[in-house]
């Protein structure tokens, strides 16, 4: 198979990758960040689901990826954790930095003379501020249809049809939700515009996005990463520009080899035993290694 270039990017922006629940699509992700090589890697939000948290499921994949992202740090990208509501346990660390990682709950960058105001979305949501019990009930209740849309697809496969979504059918169709969606966008971009921020960049609603929202004050870029359990996407910006990255039109990423070779699996291993945010992470979760 011939190894393709690592495209070479200037910044990159995941978030809702929710490892630790069964609706992650870890190895997708994996392939992904293997084909790139950003200056800066922004982790925005419910990247662990400690909410669903089990240490019983999670499996070799998610800690792939766990692995990869850490192992970035050593050829030199910077990376911001933004916490997330999913993760918000990580809060408590906020303002923490070992070398160029570093925890935050809102990040402000200087993008190309543009300012661009980074945060996971949560804030907005009525139920994390009033009723984070029924917020963390609609969590579960969001994996479980996951888990029926897996073996829905499992079944439509076997059928020969294509793969459905019932939780982005059911979120786009309800119009409570679209209300919703709508008017976290508007309240993100009027708070931006206010600022004075070029962009604002945001998760949570998992609805991947790229537009410019004008109000009487003025207009903003209104950006959203989506998520890594139903679109598969990220936000890339090169070359003073932005884009939405998407898994189902890459083939280079879905035909990334699943197996490293020896001298790449020596590199991966030795990197792992030396990487210690990779091993207080394993610590600060409970997190078994998978053996060997």
């Amino acid at each position: 198979m011939k190894k393709h270039k690592k495209r070479k990017l200037d910044y990159v922006v995941i978030s809702d990758v929710h490892l630790g629940t069964y609706g992650c699509r870890a190895k997708e992700l994996l392939n992904y960040l293997k084909t790139i090589q950003p200056k800066v890697l922004i982790l925005n939000g419910d990247i662990i689901d400690i909410w669903q948290f089990n240490k019983r499921y999670f499996p070799k994949s998610h800690m792939n990826v766990i692995k990869h992202i850490t192992s970035l740090l050593s050829k030199g990208t910077t990376i911001y954790y933004i916490t997330g509501n999913h993760d918000e346990m990580l809060r408590k660390f906020k303002g923490f930095e070992l070398g160029n990682f570093k925890i935050l709950n809102k990040l402000v960058l200087n993008i190309d003379d543009k300012k661009a105001w980074i945060f996971h979305g949560d804030v907005f949501d009525i139920t994390m501020q009033h009723s984070k019990w029924l917020a963390k009930l609609g969590g579960k209740g969001y994996d479980f249809l996951i888990l029926i849309n897996t073996f829905i697809n499992w079944i439509s496969k076997l059928l020969g049809y294509g793969k459905l979504s019932l939780s982005k059918k059911i979120k786009n169709g309800v119009k409570s939700a679209v209300k919703f969606i709508d008017d976290f966008e508007k309240t993100a971009s009027d708070i931006a515009i206010e600022n004075e921020y070029d962009y604002v960049i945001c998760g949570h609603i998992h609805q991947p996005e790229i537009r410019e929202i004008k109000n009487h004050k003025g207009k903003t870029t209104y950006l959203n990463s989506g998520d890594w359990i139903e679109n598969l996407t990220a936000l890339e910006y090169n070359n003073h520009q932005w884009c939405l990255y998407e898994y189902a039109n890459d083939e280079i990423a879905q035909n990334t080899e699943k197996k490293l070779n020896k001298k790449e699996l020596k590199l991966a291993n030795k990197e792992a035993k030396n990487n210690f945010l990779f091993e207080e992470l394993l610590k600060e979760f409970d997190i078994q290694k998978p053996l060997k």
